[in-house]
């Protein structure tokens, strides 16, 4: 038997590379890779048969619908998957792993196939505002005669600080565009708009690392416009994305919604200075006390301009927000090692034949 991970269907980028390495950009990239060394001995659902430098990667046809068990974080077309592995009559085991919330989609088709998967599949989400996401949109689309059975549970997937580097001071302030992406609920132009103020008080630069189908948006030319910014593709390697982390300075988050803040946390343990909106989200993400939550956008450009000026006295004022320390505080409370054992033991718990 084979625990399967399926990723990429959604996506134009390719599983490997030229010579058989793992290619996969951004979060969902790092949460393969972490799958893999969850489950030693696993493989890849991909469109042919190869062996790549690690693991191995199989189509969905080559599974055995039997005892394979297919953990698919392209939850919306879990059931399509199922189809396949049905075609002789197995009843195939499927996993779905909801990493990005719901409302990452749009398009009412999308939302009816993922309250179908939901309400067919057991479902694993990164968080607890995923979870609740994942459930509101099941009982709204999903098919109230298989809804009620559907199992729905959450995990925080956590951080470790293993590819951290040593801070680096930045000749000239640097701002972070903390996320890949650029839809609606991250707010770009409210981001723009309070760095713009800030570079009309002082000299910075700001960086922007985005996925590939991102840096075409016009929302990321209208990022690249200026003379102060750097709008780039995504890390190919784990080890460059830390090093760049190292040198910034400040990050400053719009997003409406966060179903977990991953690349707040890294950036947080990478040294980089976080001003934050004051939300719900929030709450958890870093502590009840931390001094940069902003409340507009006049607020957040006054709290961006702070710590830009001075930020060893910000980052002083973190620390002793957190008990002395940011990062100790949270690899305390976003343990990356709680979140693996998490995965772990809800897949073996739903599919204890497997193990």
């Amino acid at each position: 038997m084979t625990i399967a991970i399926k990723y990429g269907s959604l996506v134009d980028e390719p599983l490997v590379d030229d010579d058989g390495n793992f290619a996969i950009k951004g979060s969902g990239g790092a949460l393969v890779e972490r799958l893999l060394k969850i489950f030693p001995g696993s493989c890849l659902v991909g469109y042919q048969d190869q062996r790549a430098n690690g693991f191995e990667i199989k189509r969905v046809t080559s599974l055995d619908p039997v005892s394979d068990l297919v953990i698919n974080l392209d939850v919306m077309d879990s059931v399509g998957t199922f189809q396949v592995l049905h075609r002789n009559g197995a009843e195939p085991k499927i996993m779905n792993l909801q990493w990005l919330p719901p409302r990452h989609y749009h398009h009412r088709v999308n939302f009816a196939a993922l309250g179908l998967s939901y309400a067919l599949f057991p479902t694993l989400c990164a968080g607890e505002r995923t979870a609740s996401e994942v459930t509101e949109l099941c009982h709204r689309w999903g098919s109230p005669a298989i809804r009620e059975r559907a199992p729905i549970s959450w995990f925080y997937p956590g951080v470790h600080d293993d590819l951290v580097q040593a801070h680096r001071v930045a000749e000239v302030p640097t701002v972070l565009y903390p996320t890949i992406h650029v839809s609606d609920d991250k707010q770009p132009k409210v981001f723009m708009s309070i760095v713009s103020q800030v570079a009309g008080r002082m000299k910075l630069r700001m960086e922007a690392c985005l996925s590939e189908r991102e840096l075409v948006s016009m929302a990321a030319m209208r990022m690249s416009s200026h003379s102060w910014t750097h709008v780039g593709p995504v890390f190919g390697r784990r080890e460059n994305y830390w090093e760049s982390l190292a040198g910034m300075t400040a990050f400053l988050s719009t997003a409406r919604e966060e179903a977990y803040s991953l690349e707040y946390l890294e950036a947080l343990l990478a040294g980089v200075i976080g001003v934050l909106p004051r939300r719900e989200w929030v709450k958890g993400v870093v502590p009840d006390a931390y001094p940069y939550l902003y409340g507009s956008e006049e607020e957040a450009a006054d709290m961006l301009e702070e710590v830009l000026r001075d930020p060893q006295g910000a980052q002083a004022r973190i620390d002793e927000a957190s008990g002395g320390s940011i990062h100790d505080w949270i690899l305390t409370h976003h343990a990356r090692a709680a979140g693996n054992k998490a995965i772990y033991e809800k897949a073996r718990d739903w599919f204890p034949e497997v193990f």
